[in-house]
């Protein structure tokens, strides 16, 4: 068979959570909902859970204005771009430093994770993270240029 290499398959699972992530962003524009509404909210009899006064904030943040939910949609095609790589990043410190990929996915992961839709990007987010650590942690580098890369015409 083979070892695995820990950073390409971060790399596929950070691509599917970002797209995931920028998935859910979209539709938590449209359906606003504070995710952690039910810490501390108190039970009406008619109108079920409503959020505890103290997180006005997000709450203003997150169904008022959908700030939390643009910024998870940036983050996530900025990632996506990453990881692809868009040409303009090809060699960049950006596509090849595991720890700026491991920083932007704690970021989009801490994001997502504030409104509803976005949990299950969060989730994968935090699972990339771990195989990007991983990577680290055995050391594995990512290759400058491939063979055939990059040749223009010449593969």
């Amino acid at each position: 068979m083979g070892n695995l290499i820990w950073h390409e398959y971060a790399r596929f699972v950070s691509l599917t959570a970002s797209a995931y992530t920028i998935w859910a962003a979209f539709w938590g524009v449209l359906y606003r909902k504070f995710f952690w509404d039910f810490v501390g909210g108190i039970v009406r009899n008619p109108g079920g859970i409503q959020p505890n006064p103290n997180v006005s904030v997000m709450i203003t943040l997150i169904v008022k204005a959908p700030v939390i939910q643009i910024f998870a949609f940036v983050l996530g095609c900025a990632i996506v771009m990453v990881e692809y790589p868009a040409p303009f990043l090809k060699n960049t410190i950006f596509s090849r430093s595991l720890l700026v990929k491991t920083m932007m996915l704690l970021v989009q992961s801490v994001l997502a994770i504030l409104f509803y839709q976005g949990t299950n990007g969060a989730i994968w987010s935090l699972v990339a993270m771990g195989c990007y650590i991983r990577a680290q942690m055995l050391g594995e580098k990512v290759e400058e240029a491939k063979q055939n890369r990059g040749r223009g015409g010449k593969a």
